[in-house]
């Protein structure tokens, strides 16, 4: 049985990167106002639940380790033709999320805590010995040297915008969530109760310290992704999984359910579209040079999302996949 909440929480997911990157791309300066509040917020948090998301995939619906790895083949080449428009790209980092994660796919349940434990740790211990403003220019969120090795190797897991260690921490957690009855209401409280606890928690250490490098690696800011990051951010991830597994029935009489789950089921093809489609039209209108205000671009931002309930609505008339969906489902079927 699917669970469309799983499905709701990813379109909501997809709805906080698009707020998130295309404020990127617009190159617009947060303020005070409400919108800017919002989409600071969603920072490291949105894309964190997209990521523990695929890793539910992983153990919810097993598939044999070669079709993993060949699904991470075409992640890497969907992302890296991503990043010659988007440096922000999350795509190839989920191919090497994947691979990293290959090797225990089949491991007893428990394993998965202790990999995203260890995760964490070594991009903890990364922070303090290596040296992660390499290649940055914070002005610009230009990162120079990245089609050398070294450069790419840095940036794919230690200082990119979505780094293997510690952010493979959480396709480990959800590979755990996975494993769980979801379908029971006890679970389903669990997620939500445990996650706004370890939310509020991971907020301490930032605020006992006052030394502002501490209060860099204390904190729960995505940038540098810290240890308190990757629980904050687990935290409110397992929350909104749990409350829309838990919300599902009352979506499903209201008439929202599958208006909501649609979109989440092309998650990857809407990922893509708001790189081509969203952000080109942007730089089409000429409005990739900072110019629009933190309110327009939020706007822009969420007629983008209603945009994209109404494309799937489309397409699922024609299909009953998204176009990347399909493209993924037979190069499993190809490899099974």
């Amino acid at each position: 049985m699917r669970l469309h909440g799983l499905d709701i929480a990813r379109f909501f997911a997809f709805c906080g990167m698009v707020l998130v990157n295309f404020r990127i791309a617009a190159q617009v300066t947060a303020g005070s106002d409400f919108a800017s509040n919002l989409t600071n917020a969603l920072e490291g948090r949105a894309a964190a639940l997209f990521v523990i998301l695929a890793g539910i995939g992983l153990t919810l619906s097993p598939a044999p380790k070669r079709v993993v790895a060949a699904r991470a083949a075409v992640l890497f080449g969907l992302g890296m033709a991503n990043l010659m428009i988007f440096e922000a790209d999350i795509l190839h980092f989920y191919a090497l999320y994947f691979l990293v994660a290959l090797p225990i796919l089949a491991a007893p349940t428990r394993v998965f805590l202790w990999a995203a434990l260890a995760a964490t740790v070594i991009g903890f211990a990364g922070l303090i010995l290596l040296d992660y403003e390499a290649n940055w220019n914070w002005g610009t969120l230009a990162y120079s040297n990245f089609w050398t090795i070294e450069g790419f190797v840095r940036h794919s897991f230690f200082n990119g915008w979505h780094p293997v260690f510690p952010w493979v921490s959480y396709v480990f957690l959800g590979m755990w969530i996975g494993r769980q009855a979801l379908g029971h209401k006890t679970v389903q409280n669990r997620l939500i109760l445990w996650g706004l606890a370890a939310s509020l928690i991971a907020l301490l250490p930032g605020l006992l310290v006052e030394d502002p490098e501490l209060q860099e690696l204390l904190g729960t800011a995505s940038i540098p992704p810290g240890p308190f990051y990757i629980i904050a951010a687990s935290g409110s991830a397992c929350a909104m999984i749990g409350l829309m597994l838990r919300l599902g029935n009352l979506l499903d009489q209201l008439g929202l359910a599958e208006w909501l789950a649609a979109p989440g089921r092309m998650a990857l093809s809407l990922y893509v579209a708001h790189i081509i489609l969203g952000m080109g039209t942007l730089e089409a209108m000429g409005q990739l040079d900072g110019s629009l205000t933190p309110e327009a671009i939020f706007g822009f931002s969420l007629g983008f999302c209603a945009l994209a309930m109404v494309m799937t609505w489309v397409w699922n008339l024609l299909a009953p996949r998204g176009p990347l969906e399909t493209m993924m489902r037979r190069i499993s079927e190809i490899f099974r």
